[in-house]
Protein backbone atom coordinates (compact mmCIF):
# COMPACT_ATOMS: atom_id res chain seq x y z
CA UNK A 1 0.00 0.00 0.00
CA UNK A 2 1.83 3.45 -0.79
CA UNK A 3 0.67 6.92 -0.55
CA UNK A 4 2.81 9.07 -3.03
CA UNK A 5 3.27 5.64 -4.83
CA UNK A 6 5.51 7.49 -7.68
CA UNK A 7 7.96 8.98 -5.42
CA UNK A 8 8.17 6.43 -2.92
CA UNK A 9 9.28 3.82 -5.91
CA UNK A 10 11.02 6.49 -7.65
CA UNK A 11 14.29 5.20 -9.37
CA UNK A 12 17.82 5.46 -7.88
CA UNK A 13 18.75 7.45 -10.78
CA UNK A 14 15.86 9.67 -10.51
CA UNK A 15 16.17 9.77 -6.88
CA UNK A 16 19.38 11.01 -6.98
CA UNK A 17 18.60 13.38 -9.48
CA UNK A 18 16.29 15.07 -7.32
CA UNK A 19 17.94 14.84 -4.60
CA UNK A 20 21.22 17.05 -6.50
CA UNK A 21 18.41 19.47 -7.94
CA UNK A 22 16.59 20.23 -4.67
CA UNK A 23 20.57 20.44 -2.22
CA UNK A 24 21.42 23.36 -5.21
CA UNK A 25 18.25 24.61 -4.50
CA UNK A 26 19.00 24.45 -0.56
CA UNK A 27 22.20 25.51 -0.59
CA UNK A 28 21.78 28.74 -2.70
CA UNK A 29 18.63 29.86 -0.29
CA UNK A 30 21.17 29.74 2.50
CA UNK A 31 23.98 31.23 1.28
CA UNK A 32 21.27 34.09 0.03
CA UNK A 33 19.24 34.58 3.69
CA UNK A 34 21.47 32.34 6.65
CA UNK A 35 24.68 34.35 7.71
CA UNK A 36 25.87 31.50 9.59
CA UNK A 37 25.75 29.32 6.32
CA UNK A 38 27.03 32.08 4.56
CA UNK A 39 30.31 32.47 6.29
CA UNK A 40 30.69 28.41 6.62
CA UNK A 41 30.57 28.50 2.49
CA UNK A 42 32.84 31.24 2.16
CA UNK A 43 35.15 29.93 4.84
CA UNK A 44 35.80 26.54 2.90
CA UNK A 45 35.85 28.25 -0.63
CA UNK A 46 32.93 26.45 -1.53
CA UNK A 47 29.77 28.97 -3.50
CA UNK A 48 26.27 26.97 -4.03
CA UNK A 49 27.39 27.33 -7.84
CA UNK A 50 30.72 24.72 -7.11
CA UNK A 51 27.64 22.02 -6.77
CA UNK A 52 28.76 19.13 -9.06
CA UNK A 53 27.47 15.79 -7.43
CA UNK A 54 26.27 14.69 -4.10
CA UNK A 55 29.34 13.87 -2.68
CA UNK A 56 30.42 17.71 -2.69
CA UNK A 57 28.46 17.78 0.16
CA UNK A 58 31.38 16.85 2.55
CA UNK A 59 33.00 20.28 1.54
CA UNK A 60 31.03 21.63 3.56
CA UNK A 61 31.36 21.71 7.65
CA UNK A 62 28.76 19.97 9.96
CA UNK A 63 25.90 21.85 11.73
CA UNK A 64 26.20 21.27 15.48
CA UNK A 65 23.47 20.92 18.21
CA UNK A 66 25.66 24.09 19.80
CA UNK A 67 25.45 25.69 16.21
CA UNK A 68 21.60 25.75 16.90
CA UNK A 69 21.79 27.06 20.09
CA UNK A 70 23.85 29.54 19.63
CA UNK A 71 21.83 30.80 16.77
CA UNK A 72 18.69 31.25 19.35
CA UNK A 73 15.72 32.11 18.40
CA UNK A 74 15.92 33.02 15.21
CA UNK A 75 19.81 33.07 13.62
CA UNK A 76 19.17 30.22 11.62
CA UNK A 77 15.84 31.07 9.72
CA UNK A 78 15.56 31.32 5.81
CA UNK A 79 12.25 33.20 5.89
CA UNK A 80 10.60 36.39 7.57
CA UNK A 81 9.54 35.74 10.92
CA UNK A 82 6.41 36.44 9.77
CA UNK A 83 6.35 33.94 6.98
CA UNK A 84 6.72 31.13 9.49
CA UNK A 85 3.59 29.44 11.53
CA UNK A 86 5.04 27.35 13.59
CA UNK A 87 7.70 27.19 16.36
CA UNK A 88 8.78 23.86 18.03
CA UNK A 89 12.34 23.63 20.34
CA UNK A 90 13.86 20.61 21.74
CA UNK A 91 15.28 20.09 24.89
CA UNK A 92 17.27 22.69 26.47
CA UNK A 93 18.83 21.06 29.84
CA UNK A 94 22.09 21.71 29.29
CA UNK A 95 21.47 25.38 28.20
CA UNK A 96 19.09 27.33 25.32
CA UNK A 97 16.78 25.18 23.82
CA UNK A 98 16.74 24.23 19.89
CA UNK A 99 14.54 26.39 18.09
CA UNK A 100 12.61 24.70 15.08
CA UNK A 101 10.79 27.23 12.72
CA UNK A 102 8.30 25.56 10.05
CA UNK A 103 6.48 27.56 7.15
CA UNK A 104 3.11 26.53 6.23
CA UNK A 105 4.41 24.27 3.38
CA UNK A 106 6.94 22.79 5.91
CA UNK A 107 4.11 21.67 8.12
CA UNK A 108 2.44 20.07 5.25
CA UNK A 109 5.50 17.99 3.87
CA UNK A 110 5.98 16.97 7.24
CA UNK A 111 2.47 15.63 7.21
CA UNK A 112 3.03 14.30 3.82
CA UNK A 113 5.98 11.79 4.53
CA UNK A 114 4.53 10.84 8.08
CA UNK A 115 1.13 9.82 6.24
CA UNK A 116 3.69 7.48 4.06
CA UNK A 117 4.55 5.79 6.93
CA UNK A 118 0.85 5.35 8.39
CA UNK A 119 -0.38 4.22 5.30
CA UNK A 120 2.83 1.60 4.37
CA UNK A 121 2.28 -0.08 7.36
CA UNK A 122 -1.41 -0.86 6.86
CA UNK A 123 -3.03 1.97 9.11
CA UNK A 124 -5.54 4.11 6.95
CA UNK A 125 -9.71 4.77 7.03
CA UNK A 126 -11.46 3.04 9.84
CA UNK A 127 -8.32 3.13 12.12
CA UNK A 128 -8.99 4.74 15.46
CA UNK A 129 -5.08 6.28 16.64
CA UNK A 130 -4.91 7.22 20.41
CA UNK A 131 -1.60 9.37 20.23
CA UNK A 132 -0.48 9.55 23.97
CA UNK A 133 2.52 11.29 22.95
CA UNK A 134 3.11 14.79 24.53
CA UNK A 135 1.73 18.01 22.74
CA UNK A 136 3.16 21.20 23.09
CA UNK A 137 6.69 22.39 22.17
CA UNK A 138 7.56 18.56 21.20
CA UNK A 139 6.92 17.62 17.95
CA UNK A 140 6.01 14.04 18.10
CA UNK A 141 2.43 14.30 19.34
CA UNK A 142 1.40 17.11 16.26
CA UNK A 143 3.24 16.40 13.32
CA UNK A 144 1.81 12.55 14.00
CA UNK A 145 -1.44 13.86 14.56
CA UNK A 146 -2.03 16.11 11.65
CA UNK A 147 -0.41 13.39 9.23
CA UNK A 148 -3.33 10.86 10.53
CA UNK A 149 -5.82 13.38 9.81
CA UNK A 150 -5.25 13.84 6.75
CA UNK A 151 -5.11 10.27 5.51
CA UNK A 152 -8.36 10.11 7.17
CA UNK A 153 -8.04 8.54 10.43
CA UNK A 154 -10.02 9.12 13.86
CA UNK A 155 -7.61 10.36 16.06
CA UNK A 156 -8.02 10.68 19.46
CA UNK A 157 -5.13 13.14 21.29
CA UNK A 158 -4.62 11.61 24.75
CA UNK A 159 -1.45 12.57 25.01
CA UNK A 160 0.50 10.91 27.78
CA UNK A 161 -0.40 9.94 31.61
CA UNK A 162 -3.40 8.95 33.22
CA UNK A 163 -3.39 5.69 32.36
CA UNK A 164 -7.20 4.57 33.92
CA UNK A 165 -8.84 7.61 31.39
CA UNK A 166 -6.43 6.16 28.44
CA UNK A 167 -7.98 2.66 29.24
CA UNK A 168 -11.81 4.01 29.23
CA UNK A 169 -10.67 5.96 25.55
CA UNK A 170 -9.28 2.68 24.13
CA UNK A 171 -12.17 0.09 25.30
CA UNK A 172 -15.05 2.92 24.67
CA UNK A 173 -13.61 4.10 21.08
CA UNK A 174 -12.13 1.09 19.92
CA UNK A 175 -8.69 1.98 19.73
CA UNK A 176 -6.59 0.13 16.50
CA UNK A 177 -3.38 1.95 17.14
CA UNK A 178 -1.18 3.59 19.44
CA UNK A 179 1.57 6.13 19.04
CA UNK A 180 3.73 5.82 22.79
CA UNK A 181 6.77 5.95 24.31
CA UNK A 182 8.20 1.80 24.45
CA UNK A 183 8.44 2.86 28.43
CA UNK A 184 4.85 3.82 28.55
CA UNK A 185 3.52 0.87 26.24
CA UNK A 186 5.61 -1.74 28.82
CA UNK A 187 4.01 0.74 32.16
CA UNK A 188 0.77 -0.66 30.66
CA UNK A 189 1.22 -3.91 30.01
CA UNK A 190 1.58 -4.32 34.03
CA UNK A 191 -1.09 -2.49 34.38
CA UNK A 192 -3.61 -4.11 32.07
CA UNK A 193 -2.12 -7.32 33.67
CA UNK A 194 -2.63 -5.60 37.49
CA UNK A 195 -6.46 -4.90 36.06
CA UNK A 196 -6.92 -8.65 35.12
CA UNK A 197 -7.38 -7.48 31.54
CA UNK A 198 -5.73 -9.16 28.28
CA UNK A 199 -4.86 -6.77 25.82
CA UNK A 200 -6.22 -9.52 22.76
CA UNK A 201 -9.29 -10.41 24.52
CA UNK A 202 -10.41 -6.54 25.75
CA UNK A 203 -9.02 -4.33 23.54
CA UNK A 204 -8.98 -3.35 19.53
CA UNK A 205 -5.44 -2.96 19.24
CA UNK A 206 -3.52 -4.16 16.14
CA UNK A 207 -0.49 -1.74 15.98
CA UNK A 208 1.89 0.78 17.97
CA UNK A 209 4.03 2.96 16.77
CA UNK A 210 6.73 3.58 19.31
CA UNK A 211 9.52 6.04 19.14
CA UNK A 212 10.88 9.31 20.82
CA UNK A 213 13.55 7.37 23.52
CA UNK A 214 15.80 4.07 22.12
CA UNK A 215 15.01 0.74 23.03
CA UNK A 216 15.86 -2.64 21.47
CA UNK A 217 14.54 -5.10 19.58
CA UNK A 218 14.45 -7.76 22.21
CA UNK A 219 12.29 -5.07 23.65
CA UNK A 220 10.06 -4.94 20.61
CA UNK A 221 9.83 -8.69 20.72
CA UNK A 222 8.48 -8.60 24.33
CA UNK A 223 5.65 -5.90 23.54
CA UNK A 224 4.34 -7.68 20.49
CA UNK A 225 4.59 -11.07 22.54
CA UNK A 226 2.79 -8.94 25.88
CA UNK A 227 -0.02 -7.63 23.37
CA UNK A 228 -0.17 -9.40 20.45
CA UNK A 229 0.00 -6.53 18.00
CA UNK A 230 2.25 -4.83 15.44
CA UNK A 231 5.60 -2.84 16.79
CA UNK A 232 6.89 -0.54 14.05
CA UNK A 233 9.66 1.31 14.59
CA UNK A 234 10.22 5.08 13.54
CA UNK A 235 13.09 7.82 13.48
CA UNK A 236 12.83 11.44 14.01
CA UNK A 237 14.39 14.31 15.50
CA UNK A 238 12.95 17.94 16.13
CA UNK A 239 15.49 19.21 13.78
CA UNK A 240 14.70 16.84 10.94
CA UNK A 241 10.58 17.89 11.34
CA UNK A 242 10.13 15.22 14.30
CA UNK A 243 8.99 11.87 13.68
CA UNK A 244 8.84 10.16 9.69
CA UNK A 245 12.32 10.89 9.07
CA UNK A 246 12.66 7.30 8.42
CA UNK A 247 10.09 4.19 9.32
CA UNK A 248 10.08 0.82 9.05
CA UNK A 249 7.53 -0.65 6.09
CA UNK A 250 5.45 -4.21 7.10
CA UNK A 251 8.24 -5.81 6.54
CA UNK A 252 10.31 -4.48 9.29
CA UNK A 253 13.96 -5.08 8.15
CA UNK A 254 15.04 -1.41 8.74
CA UNK A 255 13.14 2.40 7.77
CA UNK A 256 13.40 3.81 5.05
CA UNK A 257 14.42 7.42 5.00
CA UNK A 258 12.74 9.82 2.32
CA UNK A 259 15.88 10.76 0.42
CA UNK A 260 13.57 13.06 -1.43
CA UNK A 261 13.24 15.10 1.45
CA UNK A 262 16.76 14.19 3.53
CA UNK A 263 20.53 14.05 1.80
CA UNK A 264 22.00 11.25 4.35
CA UNK A 265 25.38 10.26 5.16
CA UNK A 266 26.92 7.99 7.91
CA UNK A 267 30.49 9.65 9.51
CA UNK A 268 33.36 7.84 11.78
CA UNK A 269 31.47 9.99 15.17
CA UNK A 270 35.51 10.92 16.04
CA UNK A 271 36.90 11.81 13.00
CA UNK A 272 34.10 12.59 10.54
CA UNK A 273 35.09 10.81 7.81
CA UNK A 274 32.58 8.87 5.48
CA UNK A 275 32.04 5.41 6.84
CA UNK A 276 32.08 2.64 4.02
CA UNK A 277 29.01 1.81 2.57
CA UNK A 278 27.13 -0.49 5.12
CA UNK A 279 29.15 0.52 8.32
CA UNK A 280 27.94 1.65 11.71
CA UNK A 281 28.86 5.27 12.16
CA UNK A 282 26.89 8.59 13.16
CA UNK A 283 23.93 10.01 10.83
CA UNK A 284 24.22 13.12 8.92
CA UNK A 285 21.45 14.56 7.89
CA UNK A 286 20.71 17.86 5.50
CA UNK A 287 16.92 19.23 4.81
CA UNK A 288 16.42 18.86 0.87
CA UNK A 289 12.85 20.31 0.72
CA UNK A 290 12.81 22.81 3.67
CA UNK A 291 11.22 26.60 3.66
CA UNK A 292 11.26 28.50 6.55
CA UNK A 293 14.43 26.78 8.36
CA UNK A 294 16.84 24.46 6.14
CA UNK A 295 20.01 22.20 8.04
CA UNK A 296 22.69 21.75 6.38
CA UNK A 297 25.14 18.17 7.21
CA UNK A 298 23.43 18.17 11.22
CA UNK A 299 25.36 15.76 13.47
CA UNK A 300 22.32 13.63 14.74
CA UNK A 301 24.71 11.82 17.38
CA UNK A 302 22.37 8.57 16.18
CA UNK A 303 24.59 5.57 15.42
CA UNK A 304 23.57 3.69 12.52
CA UNK A 305 24.15 2.70 8.97
CA UNK A 306 23.03 2.10 5.86
CA UNK A 307 21.00 -0.51 3.90
CA UNK A 308 21.49 -0.62 0.70
CA UNK A 309 19.91 -3.56 -0.64
CA UNK A 310 16.28 -3.54 -2.36
CA UNK A 311 13.46 -3.58 -0.13
CA UNK A 312 10.96 -6.72 -0.36
CA UNK A 313 8.17 -3.75 -0.24
CA UNK A 314 9.38 -1.79 -3.59
CA UNK A 315 10.40 1.38 -1.88
CA UNK A 316 13.59 2.33 -3.21
CA UNK A 317 13.92 4.90 -0.98
CA UNK A 318 17.45 3.29 1.27
CA UNK A 319 17.17 2.16 4.92
CA UNK A 320 19.24 2.39 7.74
CA UNK A 321 19.19 -0.01 10.75
CA UNK A 322 17.63 0.24 13.85
CA UNK A 323 19.20 2.97 15.97
CA UNK A 324 22.37 1.17 17.66
CA UNK A 325 22.72 4.02 20.10
CA UNK A 326 22.82 8.02 20.61
CA UNK A 327 25.98 9.12 21.12
CA UNK A 328 25.37 11.48 23.80
CA UNK A 329 23.65 8.06 25.70
CA UNK A 330 26.91 6.18 25.81
CA UNK A 331 28.64 5.58 29.05
CA UNK A 332 32.05 4.66 30.25
CA UNK A 333 33.12 2.38 32.44
CA UNK A 334 36.18 0.91 33.41
CA UNK A 335 37.10 2.48 29.77
CA UNK A 336 34.58 0.60 28.23
CA UNK A 337 32.12 2.51 26.05
CA UNK A 338 28.65 1.43 26.92
CA UNK A 339 24.93 2.09 25.38
CA UNK A 340 22.18 1.76 27.51
CA UNK A 341 20.66 -0.82 24.43
CA UNK A 342 22.90 -3.35 25.14
CA UNK A 343 22.15 -3.56 28.76
CA UNK A 344 18.26 -3.43 27.29
CA UNK A 345 18.54 -6.25 24.77
CA UNK A 346 20.39 -8.73 27.45
CA UNK A 347 17.45 -7.93 30.02
CA UNK A 348 14.74 -8.36 27.58
CA UNK A 349 15.81 -11.83 26.04
CA UNK A 350 16.66 -13.46 29.38
CA UNK A 351 13.10 -15.59 30.85
CA UNK A 352 12.11 -14.23 33.77
CA UNK A 353 12.64 -10.89 33.76
CA UNK A 354 9.48 -8.33 34.10
CA UNK A 355 9.23 -4.75 32.01
CA UNK A 356 11.12 -2.63 34.20
CA UNK A 357 14.97 -1.99 34.69
CA UNK A 358 17.21 0.76 36.17
CA UNK A 359 21.55 1.31 35.19
CA UNK A 360 22.96 2.88 38.37
CA UNK A 361 26.45 4.39 38.01
CA UNK A 362 27.92 5.08 41.63
CA UNK A 363 31.68 5.46 39.99
CA UNK A 364 33.87 5.14 37.06
CA UNK A 365 34.79 1.68 37.92
CA UNK A 366 31.48 0.02 38.62
CA UNK A 367 27.33 -0.17 37.32
CA UNK A 368 24.67 -1.76 39.25
CA UNK A 369 21.72 -2.60 37.32
CA UNK A 370 18.33 -3.46 39.30
CA UNK A 371 16.08 -5.75 37.90
CA UNK A 372 12.60 -6.55 38.17
CA UNK A 373 11.91 -10.01 38.13
CA UNK A 374 8.29 -11.47 37.74
CA UNK A 375 6.05 -12.03 40.83
CA UNK A 376 6.29 -16.35 40.02
CA UNK A 377 10.13 -15.92 39.61
CA UNK A 378 10.49 -13.57 42.79
CA UNK A 379 8.54 -15.55 44.70
CA UNK A 380 10.07 -18.65 44.24
CA UNK A 381 13.32 -20.92 45.61
CA UNK A 382 16.10 -18.97 46.08
CA UNK A 383 18.24 -21.51 44.08
CA UNK A 384 17.13 -20.17 41.14
CA UNK A 385 17.03 -16.62 42.12
CA UNK A 386 20.81 -16.92 42.44
CA UNK A 387 20.76 -18.52 39.02
CA UNK A 388 19.16 -16.21 37.30
CA UNK A 389 21.19 -13.65 38.90
CA UNK A 390 23.92 -15.28 37.63
CA UNK A 391 22.91 -15.85 34.24
CA UNK A 392 22.10 -12.43 33.54
CA UNK A 393 25.70 -11.23 35.48
CA UNK A 394 27.43 -13.78 32.32
CA UNK A 395 25.04 -12.43 29.40
CA UNK A 396 25.60 -8.35 30.51
CA UNK A 397 29.11 -9.21 30.74
CA UNK A 398 29.53 -10.93 27.48
CA UNK A 399 27.66 -8.27 25.67
CA UNK A 400 29.55 -5.44 27.24
CA UNK A 401 32.96 -7.03 28.88
CA UNK A 402 32.13 -5.15 32.24
CA UNK A 403 31.13 -7.18 34.85
CA UNK A 404 28.28 -4.99 36.60
CA UNK A 405 26.82 -5.72 39.96
CA UNK A 406 22.72 -7.17 39.38
CA UNK A 407 20.03 -6.59 41.55
CA UNK A 408 16.81 -8.60 41.51
CA UNK A 409 13.80 -6.80 42.72
CA UNK A 410 10.30 -7.66 42.79
CA UNK A 411 7.65 -6.40 40.30
CA UNK A 412 6.55 -3.16 40.44
CA UNK A 413 9.44 -1.61 43.04
CA UNK A 414 10.94 0.82 40.27
CA UNK A 415 9.86 3.90 39.35
CA UNK A 416 7.24 3.90 36.24
CA UNK A 417 6.86 6.06 33.82
CA UNK A 418 3.69 7.46 31.49
CA UNK A 419 5.69 9.21 29.49
CA UNK A 420 9.84 9.10 28.54
CA UNK A 421 11.50 6.70 30.73
CA UNK A 422 14.45 7.10 32.56
CA UNK A 423 16.55 3.80 32.62
CA UNK A 424 20.17 5.54 33.58
CA UNK A 425 20.83 7.57 36.67
CA UNK A 426 24.48 8.94 36.79
CA UNK A 427 25.38 9.74 40.24
CA UNK A 428 29.07 10.45 39.07
CA UNK A 429 27.46 13.91 37.96
CA UNK A 430 24.91 14.70 40.59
Amino acid sequence: MFWQKEIETLSRDKLSALQLERLGRTLARVYERVPFYRKAMDGNGFRPEDLRGLKDITALPFTTREDLRAGYPDGLLAVERTEAVRLHTSSGTTGKPKAIFFSRRDLDQAAELLARCLVMTGTGPGDVLQNMMTYGLFTGALMMHYAAEKVGILVIPSGPGNTERQLDLMRDFGTTVLHITPSYLLYLADYLARAGLDPARDLKLKRAYVGAEPYSEETRRKIESLYGIDIYNSYGLSEMNGPGVAFECAGKQGMHLWEDNFLMEVVDPETGRPRAEGEAGELILTTLNREAMPIIRYRTRDITSVISEPCACGRTHRRITRIAGRADDMFIVRGVNIFPQQVERVLMAVSGVAQNYQIILDSYDQMTVRVEIQREVFDGHVEHLIRLKNLIIDRLRSEIVVRPEVELVEPGSLPTFEGKGKRVIDRRTM
